[in-house]
């Protein structure tokens, strides 16, 4: 523990010093021009020359250049209300409303979404944002063990008041899924209302990369669901799809939609043309057959390391700071772009590399670094 009467430099160079000492201090990493397994761009629409001529043409109209300002001052445009109304289409809601990044998405919707009297239950892997949302909320919270349907049964037992379930469709450092058709059962039974982030399965499961939801069938059943656009769609943004009186409900109450400036007009269109293309199939198929070819490339002694996943992230359980970070160096030093995920990141003994898998990679590259990972690790 930090002593009260450091000053405030002690106190965050002590805090620096022990992320050094086990070898987790982040670093801004240098660009590099090496073979991408790391970035979410999943789609490769990030570098979409389609995309980019939506998103010129979306400049050169005669509006400002930002925003401007809150969508509930000048903010606000035709075009985003109308992204809305095909955003509820495409993924099978009653109504969408745009949020300026995944992380304000969670943050907003689980801060303001329960009052003192609810509880709120989440799987104990949830993604930081949506912790943060839950720091800020005034409901009683209980995390159940990963993906476990008796402990979460259990808590469900003890909650009172409205109970709200938070849950990943895709775990974004272990590329494995809720068993979302047992959590929706559970849920129903319980009277629980289930709020589902699917930043890592839009654009790569479901019909045309609508995500888990859309492939189990399950939109009617699931009370909210966060969709972003920095993963497999290249953008910036992201948006919370549910019934309407929720979307109301958040733009009077959801602070990091009311008190800050909207996205510009231009990046949004960038997202919509990449929804556009996303729905051609071609990238979609690309990256599946990428994901059954690559994993058919782990070999048997590697395989107990991989954790399971038909996801795009493929993750190598490699534990400890030290020993995962040379060997993700090793890798960028033949030309790979593979990072390392540390603790705290992930807990100690559990550290990984993650892989991530794209449209546009090819065979020869995946065959090279997994045969590379083999001769360094063996």
């Amino acid at each position: 523990m930090l002593k009260k009467n450091l000053s405030i430099a002690e106190k965050m160079e002590t805090a620096l010093a022990e992320r050094r000492a086990v070898d987790a201090l982040r670093r801004l990493p240098s660009n590099r021009n090496l073979i991408d397994f790391y970035s979410n761009d999943y789609l490769g629409l990030a570098r979409s020359l389609g995309v980019k001529k939506v998103i010129q043409a979306a400049l050169e109209d005669d509006q400002p250049l930002g925003s401007t300002g809150s969508r509930l001052i000048s903010g606000n445009r035709r075009e985003m209300e109308e992204f809305e109304v095909f955003l509820a289409k495409f993924h099978r809601s009653e109504k969408a409303l745009l949020f300026n990044s995944g992380y304000a998405a969670n943050q907003g919707l689980l801060s303001c979404m329960a009052d003192r009297h609810d509880t709120i239950i989440f799987d104990q892997l949830i993604h930081a944002s949506l912790r943060e949302g839950l720091k800020l909320s005034l409901a009683t919270h209980y995390s159940f063990r990963h993906n476990d349907l008796n402990h979460l049964e259990q808590k469900l037992q003890v909650s009172k008041g409205q109970i709200f379930v938070v849950v990943e469709s895709v775990y974004s450092m272990d590329g494995d899924e809720a068993p979302l058709i047992e959590m929706v059962e559970l849920c129903e039974k319980y009277g629980a209302a289930l709020i589902l982030d699917e930043a890592h399965a839009t654009g790569v499961l479901g019909p045309n990369g609508q995500g888990l939801v859309a492939e189990l069938g399950l939109e009617e059943r699931i009370w909210a669901r966060i969709y972003t656009f920095g993963k497999a769609l290249g953008g910036h943004g992201a948006a919370i799809c549910g019934p309407g009186y929720l979307i109301d409900y958040l733009i009077n109450f959801s602070k990091p939609f009311i008190y800050t400036t909207a996205l510009p007009w231009h990046g949004l269109a960038g997202v919509q043309a990449a929804y556009q293309e996303m729905q051609k199939g071609l990238a979609l198929e690309e990256l599946r057959q990428n994901i059954r070819f690559f994993t058919e490339q782990i070999s048997a002694s590697l395989r107990p390391q991989f954790i399971p996943s038909r996801s795009a992230i493929q993750s190598l359980v490699y534990p400890g700071n030290s020993a995962v970070r040379e060997l993700a160096k090793t890798l960028q030093d033949h030309g790979f772009a593979v990072w390392p995920i540390l603790h705290p990141t992930v807990p100690s003994g559990e550290e990984r590399l993650r892989i991530c898998l794209h449209s546009f990679n090819t065979k020869e590259e995946m065959v090279a670094l997994m045969e590379l990972i083999q001769r360094t690790i063996s």
